[in-house]
């Protein structure tokens, strides 16, 4: 599994959506059940699968998929 399919996986896994729904405007702003505990599972989910660890201004700022693609691969991981 590449890694941009295991980051899609969490993004499945957290919200439930369709691999073909994740994009830029897969946001907090967009998505309905986006809430705090949801933000802090798919950085959980990240930190464990890319074996990272983000510090807090990282975690709040991970607020759509396009952001949390941009903070992991600032972390040095190829997505």
């Amino acid at each position: 599994m590449s890694n941009l399919e295991k980051y899609n996986a969490i993004f499945t896994e957290v919200f439930g959506a369709d691999a073909a729904s994740l994009g830029d405007s897969f946001a907090k702003e967009n998505v309905p059940e986006w809430d705090s505990v949801h933000q802090l599972n798919l950085v959980s989910l990240a930190e464990d699968a890319f074996d990272i660890m983000l510090d807090p201004e990282d975690i709040m700022a991970f607020t759509s998929y396009g952001k949390g693609l941009e903070i992991i691969r600032n972390q040095g991981v190829e997505l």
